[in-house]
């Protein structure tokens, strides 16, 4: 049992203090298999932990059995509530479930229209509230009205700002033929960085009005601090930014050569469905390493917060849950 907790708690370590340590962490938490655990098995998996935690652990048990126990408890509850994420908004199902992909996919149709492109926006936009809802830090309970007043902000906001960009490139006639089409394969990123940033912030804009709880070394809550929801927000703002650079920076790069093979010049029907498996692939790499940018418990020091938070913990240094 020494031996399963000595691993346990130097893998915990190494998954908030380096990034390779995050990132093998994260790809358990994204692992589309977690999806398909039963309540029974996730009851059994959160029992064993529990066993673990006070020293009553039965004979014979592995540190695979631990690890997968652990893996499947991180997967599928909320670090804060204990209580079950909504299966398609946990990041275990971002890369299996296609509705990410629609709207990337939308998006490359030919001849949109502005109602065309509005809707794909949307639905993107959409997905991603309830996703940055779902991964929030709450610690602080939630009514229904700030998500809608939050959903119906983050969303108007967000396609305003994609569409909007879109829209100007395809009105600038002083491009020629040639350039419009490449700053409109890349315009996508800087259109949905910002529009992502606009939708965390909106969504989660009750951590900045009433803090959220930070903790020492053992746990204990020190306080409630609006200074560490301010780090909790940038934090996950700037995972927004990262995690679309892949998906709409490397596509355009890699389909601009796959254009000029001779299979696609032959079958340009191919082309929708190729583009598809290319976002796919930079989207398997771009999920794990975006929120491994930052732990998700985030530690900070003592001295940086609210001096009364200071004041109550002899700790140099407090975490907190930062969200997905």
């Amino acid at each position: 049992m020494w031996v399963l907790g000595t691993r346990l708690r130097a893998s915990t370590r190494a998954a908030s203090t380096s990034f390779y340590g995050r990132f093998r962490h994260f790809l358990d938490i994204i692992d589309p298999r977690t999806l398909f655990v039963t309540e029974k098995r996730l009851r059994e998996a959160v029992q064993l932990l529990e066993d673990y935690k006070h020293g009553t652990l039965r004979p014979g048990v592995t540190n695979e059995q631990l690890w997968s126990a652990q893996k499947i408890k991180q997967a599928i509850l909320h670090p804060d509530t204990n209580e079950k994420i909504f299966m398609p908004f946990r990041m275990s199902g971002e890369l299996p479930r296609p509705s990410w992909l629609c709207p990337v996919v939308g998006l490359l149709l030919p001849n949109q229209t502005l109602a065309s492109t509005v809707f794909w926006q949307w639905l993107n936009q959409s997905h991603n509230a309830c996703v940055n809802y779902a991964n929030r830090n709450a610690t602080k309970p939630s009514p229904a009205s700030k998500f809608i007043q939050g959903y119906l902000g983050a969303v108007i906001s967000a396609v305003s700002i994609a569409v909007g960009l879109n829209v100007l490139v395809q009105k600038a006639n002083k491009f020629t033929p040639a350039t419009r089409l490449l700053v409109q394969r890349f315009v996508p990123f800087p259109a949905v960085a910002s529009a992502n940033i606009c939708n965390v912030v909106l969504m989660r804009y009750g951590e900045l009005e009433e803090g959220i709880d930070v903790l020492d070394a053992d746990g204990n809550l020190v306080g409630s601090s609006k200074i560490a929801a301010r780090h909790a927000l940038l934090e996950t703002a700037l995972t927004r930014v990262v995690l679309p650079m892949p998906i709409l920076v490397l596509p355009p790069i890699v389909m601009s050569m796959l254009e000029k093979t001779a299979l696609l010049q032959a079958r340009p029907r191919l082309l929708l469905p190729v583009h598809s498996l290319v976002c796919l692939a930079a989207f398997g790499l771009a999920l794990p390493l975006a929120i491994s940018l930052f732990p998700q418990m985030s530690e900070i020091e003592t001295s940086q917060l609210e001096p009364e938070i200071a004041r109550a913990t002899s700790s140099r240094t407090v975490v907190y849950n930062k969200g997905l």
